[in-house]
């Protein structure tokens, strides 16, 4: 990298070229091939984006729920279920949440679900996106610190699938308690065979892409590329439910959502630098290791700072803000950073829905036409039930690194 910058600076100098352009151009193609694992982000939001609108959440919530079948409260073990799955491919809590919410906090009013449960149900659900891979969350994380993304991606799916299930508890218990749904909710004219020769191009989605990873033909950066083109290949050929005109608009949709998480990770990234520069990051990673010399205790304050931050700010910026803190204590302890990292931004999913400021809870309040204090009530026990799951994932690393250990990424 340094031989490339300053082989590029002089070359350009000796072409001629302003001083400028010889410093900058050198300069910005190196940050472009040092940050290449962020092209994925982009890259997964806009195949996010041409799933949704090509209908593949439709067909999998369809299949989903004739997969149930009749039972009080199936159609939450459906919403849970589903944005479990469809987070395996946008990789993004509002993305998911937005997605399925759209489909079906209708179809649960309809059910007699209040519009408080629907709305934290989904939001609650949806934020597992940024633990079940791939990952917007871990792409930054391993950009951070260094870690193998398909390490990263490996890890989040047994966390993942246990934060999922969590859920399950509360959901199941309060709509049987409260009599939401009905008993013949899981009904469909369609048989679950058809239902899944629909849904099946979109089921093999988060397969091949996550078949490519583990199995190492291809990295996280062009298993972005993959799923894009696959999207597209299901949108325009299988299905044939995306014309020209709904694929630019996805284009403008995609490029906006983009835009706004890379802008947030070149600030963010410009505030670590700085808090680094003056010092005042090694001053507060002091204070925390300063509180205990127990370990299990200073990794109990770092949780508890990182879940109030989650609370606050978005996930990106409390990486970039807190792991400059981090890592020196990961290292005195010597704590694995593939493990950390799932904890971390399992923590971190738990605050995209939980108030006050909840990023997937106002992406569904807004789809239930509700305010977010209607959702308070119903949400702390997801909370809780995905808190519980955080101390299980913390307590059992082994959990989250045996996947990528038996796959040879660690």
């Amino acid at each position: 990298m340094g031989v490339a910058l300053f082989f590029g600076f002089f070359l350009l100098l000796i072409l001629g070229t302003p001083i400028a352009v010889a410093i900058s151009v050198p300069t910005f193609l190196v940050i472009w091939i040092a940050k290449f694992p962020l092209l994925a982000i982009p890259l997964f939001i806009l195949a996010g984006f041409i799933l949704e609108r090509c209908g593949i959440s439709q067909r999998i919530i369809r299949f989903a729920n004739i997969l149930i079948g009749r039972r009080r409260g199936g159609l939450a073990i459906v919403a849970i279920g589903v944005c479990v799955f469809f987070g395996g491919v946008s990789g993004s809590g509002p993305a998911d949440s937005a997605a399925i919410g759209a489909i079906l906090i209708p179809a649960m009013f309809a059910q007699g679900y209040s519009r408080g449960y629907s709305a934290a149900l989904i939001a609650a659900a949806g934020s597992t996106a940024i633990i079940v891979p791939p990952s917007i969350a871990l792409i930054i994380y391993g950009a951070i610190t260094n870690t193998s993304v398909p390490a990263l991606f490996a890890a989040g799916a047994i966390p993942g699938f246990i934060a999922g299930m969590s859920l399950l508890i509360p959901a199941i218990w309060i709509a049987r308690k409260k009599r939401y749904g009905s008993e013949r909710e899981g009904e469909e004219s369609i048989s679950l065979w058809d239902s899944f020769k629909e849904s099946f191009w979109g089921l093999l989605a988060p397969v091949i892409i996550l078949g490519g990873l583990y199995g190492g033909i291809f990295t996280p950066t062009e298993a972005a590329v993959v799923a894009v083109f696959y999207s597209l290949l299901l949108g325009f050929v299988i299905y044939r439910s995306l014309t020209f005109r709904k694929a630019y608009q996805i284009l403008v949709d995609a490029s906006e959502a983009s835009a706004v998480v890379m802008l947030i990770v070149a600030f963010a990234g410009l505030f670590s630098w700085a808090g680094s520069t003056v010092g005042i990051l090694d001053s507060l990673g002091g204070m925390v290791m300063g509180v205990s010399d127990n370990e299990w205790v200073v990794l109990l304050v770092i949780n508890l700072l990182i879940f109030v931050g989650g609370m606050l700010i978005d996930a990106i910026s409390i990486f970039y803000i807190f792991l400059p803190i981090f890592l020196p204590i990961m290292s005195h302890y010597g704590w694995d950073p593939v493990w950390f990292g799932v904890v971390m931004t399992l923590n971190l999913a738990i605050g995209q829905f939980t108030p006050p400021v909840a990023v997937n809870l106002y992406v569904t309040t807004q789809l239930a036409d509700i305010r977010l204090e209607e959702t308070f009530k119903a949400v702390w026990p997801m909370v809780l039930a995905m808190l519980f799951a955080l101390v299980i994932v913390i307590a059992f690393p082994a959990l989250s690194l045996y996947i990528p250990k038996f796959f040879g990424l660690m």
